[in-house]
């Protein structure tokens, strides 16, 4: 008999990881990450898997379904089976590298997991040699799973988990043999979730087929927006985010905002950045006592407050009806979450406005967002100097029209007459001297173009494993060879962390905004790595490095004095 299972509301909001049976050492690796609470897939759909259950999963791209299976499958492995336990079937390679990524992900404190991203376009020798060495979590697409089975590379007779992601896609996608067949040779014994947005009867078949008294968890969001909320998005790299912030805190008139990061430590280092650019922001987030919690929402509520920065936790239940906008600093990981969050506001028939700042790795949570919601948000550009320099303007013009209706202004005129006699100036020249009085050595336009913020490229379309996309790399072209100094860099992952120059290239492109041209020689060692980048990096560019993480570890890029990558065999000094 089959359960299905829908969210309860509150129950959910009280429901914790702890709660849910995980491994200690997969909680440990989630609160690193700073994840706070399940959301309703992950909540329902993690006990059946930890109790041996196979699972049918309903659910929209965006709900959070990845952490769902992943999470169970780390809490279950045997670290002493060299042969694969868990496959994970994406219908394309971008999905089965994210899929990937989130496993190493959360298997961050559980020593020894080795997880594989198996797709077509990457070198077979590179699985080959994975596969070899041993192998726990394999993630790929059927073409190239298939291939493997076909040439007797992959050995699956010891396979405990088996996940469908994305079913009703890899059938459009013409996979639908594949699937079967995979799901046929592979050991009855093991355990099948399958995940769907949609239900059509060829998986209600496979599903009837395969998995034996399922669990069934529907969960239907909540992908309703209100209509008097305009949504916009910027595309922006993760470095430029705070001066991006910075022009849109200038130029929107705003009485009340909320700004959400995605975790707890995230909320306290922006609001600290806010406040040393001259912004009155605080922080709240699941850290914060509820005393204080209550504190700084009644001032937000005042007017003492304008900017709050905030988890999605934490603003739950937050209703104040000033907030007039509010800013997706880091866009949610799930739909509900998106929609929770522009619900602060646009409240009590107000208007509201909802800004989300997407990076070029989360086009695909901007996709989602937009299909759940059934809304085209509008893409906005960043605030020029000139724009700011008019914003400016006018808020002076403001603040001097609102200064001559106060009582205050015939004592100040009589001081103003009294110097103009005595030291024969013109009335506006003294009204100039104290305006630079009033605005002190902060300028009141901004002078020259600051550092322009570089807009990211178009991301490449999603492509099936087979087809088009064999025998081509997953690189992306980048600009030309920089040709400003160069110095050699240190990270802290190499060999035993299974990296190879392409994950390094494209974590530090990404995270860090640079260009193919950045990068020069790279050397991977036993532990660590060194890596050639341009000898100035800009600040934005260090703090964003200095989080990254390859293969679920953090870098730790430092300076590494008087070291000279060497080339590693053939390998040019540029890579694709």
């Amino acid at each position: 008999m089959s359960d299905t299972a829908e969210p309860t509301g509150p129950t959910e909001q009280q429901t914790t990881f702890e709660d849910l049976g995980l491994d200690d050492r997969v909680l440990q690796a989630l609160r690193a990450v700073g994840y706070e609470s399940p959301s309703p897939i992950q909540a329902q759909t993690i006990p059946p898997l930890l109790e041996g259950r196979h699972v049918v999963g309903l659910a929209q791209t965006g709900t959070g379904k990845t952490a769902a299976f992943a999470l169970p499958i780390l809490s279950r492995l045997d670290l002493t089976q060299k042969t694969p336990q868990a496959l994970v079937l994406t219908p394309t390679r971008e999905l089965a590298i994210q899929v990937s990524e989130a496993f190493e992900k959360y298997a961050a404190r559980l020593s020894g997991v080795r997880v594989l991203p198996v797709y077509g376009g990457q070198a077979y020798g590179v699985q080959l040699s994975a596969l070899r060495r041993g192998v726990h979590v394999i993630v790929g697409t059927p073409g190239r799973i298939m291939d493997h089975l076909e040439k007797g590379t992959l050995d699956l007779s010891e396979l405990r988990f088996l996940v469908l992601d994305e079913a009703d896609e890899m059938l459009k996608m013409g996979f639908a043999d594949d699937v079967e067949t995979i799901l046929a040779d592979t050991p009855d014994s093991k355990h099948v979730a399958l995940f769907s947005a949609t239900m059509p009867a060829q998986i209600r078949r496979i599903s009837k087929k395969y998995l034996t008294d399922a669990a069934e968890i529907t969960v239907k969001s909540r992908t309703t927006t209100a209509a008097n909320t305009t949504q916009r998005y910027l595309l922006v790299s993760h470095p430029q985010k705070i001066d991006a912030l910075t022009r849109i805190l200038e130029v929107e008139n705003f009485e009340a905002m909320i700004i959400f990061a995605r975790t707890k430590q995230g909320t306290e280092e922006l609001a600290e950045r806010l406040r040393a650019r001259g912004f009155s922001a605080t922080a709240i987030n699941g850290d914060v006592a509820q005393v204080q919690r209550e504190r700084t929402i009644n001032q937000l509520r005042q007017g003492k407050l304008d900017i709050l920065v905030a988890t999605d936790v934490a603003a739950r239940g937050l209703d104040v009806e000033r907030i007039s906008h509010v800013v997706n600093y880091d866009i949610p990981t799930d739909t509900e979450s998106y929609v929770h969050r522009i619900g602060r506001t646009g409240r009590a028939g107000r208007s509201g406005d909802a800004i989300s700042f997407i990076t070029p790795r989360e086009r695909y949570l901007l996709k989602a967002i937009e299909k759940a919601t059934r809304q085209a948000l509008t893409q906005m550009q960043l605030p020029t100097v000139e724009d700011i320099n008019s914003t400016r303007l006018t808020r002076f013009d403001d603040a001097i029209t609102e200064a001559l209706g106060t009582d205050r202004v015939a004592f100040f005129r009589d001081v103003v007459d009294h110097y103009v006699r005595e030291h024969n100036v013109p009335e506006a020249d003294v009204a100039a001297a104290l305006a630079v009085v009033l605005q002190g050595d902060q300028p009141l336009l901004l002078e020259e173009e600051p550092e322009p913020v570089r807009m990211p490229r178009e991301d490449r379309p999603a492509r099936a494993d087979r087809g088009s996309d064999r025998g081509r790399g997953p690189g992306r072209e980048r600009g030309p060879r920089s040709s400003g100094p160069s110095a050699t860099y240190r990270i802290a992952v190499g060999k035993r962390h299974k990296v190879e120059p392409r994950q390094i290239v494209g974590a530090l492109a990404n995270e860090g905004n640079l260009g193919r041209g950045d990068f020069g020689k790279i050397d991977i060692r036993g532990d660590h790595s060194f890596v050639e980048l341009p000898a100035q990096l800009p600040g934005d560019t260090w703090d964003a490095l200095r989080s990254t993480r390859i293969s679920g570890k953090l870098i730790e890029l430092s300076r590494a004095e008087g070291h000279a990558a060497a080339p590693q065999g053939k390998r040019k000094p540029r890579h694709k």
